[in-house]
């Protein structure tokens, strides 16, 4: 079965929070198509000047992380159960927005610019997926939801800024239409929001945006699954598995995400631990996902192509 969701008083939120009743419940298999804000909550394009004076939709409020919809109840799913998320469509409307600079965080600290902050304004075009700033810089777009999670298990509201092992902020830029999102189930019923959508980005997300923008379309099917444990993000993309992590430190998150990979391919690949080392020291790629969530993030990436067996 097919369900829409749109921006509204009954399924924006901005904070995860198992306390939050749905506002849609689907069976295992259903598809949802959402129309998302931008992470500001912003009423329309913004040309410019301090982006807290922004007009912002009627909804926001001053405690507020990413303008979220949902959350969506999986009937039947359980925690400890498997939520397996398929991108279908990610199509961006005609603008965004990029921030760089002008507060204070270590990396604006390092940069040098916690004093001196700019606006790009874009113009975007979903069909030949090119996007231009009042600049003339053009870039191609590769939409995707940094926003794709589940609240924790602890009662509370919860932020929308660091990312979990249960999803939220993963702001990977792989996730785009024709990957599948294997997250753990940490509540009953799942409770899926979504938001953030990001026109552009690249690893890492150094400055701190993306194009971040609304979405017309975000489709996504939704499974539950036995027969995949995971315990922490693990996503299929076109000709690759992917593994994530999250952490304090570089170090951690990207542990978290080997620890993952390891697991997949001595699953996949019938391999002992030392061996999924020795193979993963060959044939995986870490990447830095994101630095600028308080939680950062890294991804392990194994192509198809990369490993393979004599006679197989």
């Amino acid at each position: 079965m097919r369900h829409t969701l749109t921006p509204g008083d009954d399924t924006l939120h901005g904070h995860f929070s198992p306390d939050f009743a749905p506002v849609l419940t689907i069976d295992p298999g259903d598809t949802v198509t959402y129309r998302t804000l931008d992470c500001w909550w912003s009423a329309g394009p913004y040309p410019g000047g301090n982006n807290r004076d922004r007009p912002r939709a009627p909804q926001y409020q001053t405690d507020h992380g990413h303008a979220l919809i949902g959350p969506v109840a999986v009937r039947g799913a359980r925690a400890g159960q498997t939520l397996a998320v398929r991108v279908d469509a990610v199509v961006p409307a005609t603008w965004g927005t990029t921030v760089a600079g002008g507060w204070s965080s270590g990396f604006n600290q390092r940069y040098g610019i916690e004093q001196d902050g700019v606006v790009h304004s874009w113009e975007l075009d979903p069909v030949t997926m090119t996007g231009r700033n009042q600049h003339g810089h053009a870039v191609t777009l590769r939409p995707f939801m940094g926003v794709l999670g589940m609240p924790p298990a602890e009662p509370g509201r919860h932020s929308t800024i660091p990312p979990r092992a249960c999803g939220g902020n993963l702001d990977c830029k792989e996730l785009t239409a024709g990957s599948t999102l294997l997250l753990p189930i940490p509540v009953d019923e799942a409770l899926f929001s979504v938001g953030d959508g990001h026109a552009a980005q690249g690893d890492g997300e150094v400055g701190g945006t993306a194009i971040e923008c609304p979405m017309d379309e975000v489709t996504l099917t939704f499974d539950v699954r036995d027969d995949f444990p995971v315990t922490g993000p693990v996503a299929r993309i076109p000709g690759a598995w992917l593994t994530m992590g999250v952490g304090a430190s570089l170090d951690d998150a990207t542990f978290m995400a080997l620890d993952s990979m390891l697991t997949l391919m001595q699953r996949m690949h019938r391999l002992s631990r030392p061996d999924a080392v020795a193979l993963a020291s060959v044939a995986v790629d870490v990447r830095v996902t994101q630095i600028v969530n308080q939680t950062v993030g890294a991804h392990a990436v194994l192509r198809d192509d990369a490993l393979r067996r004599s006679g197989h």
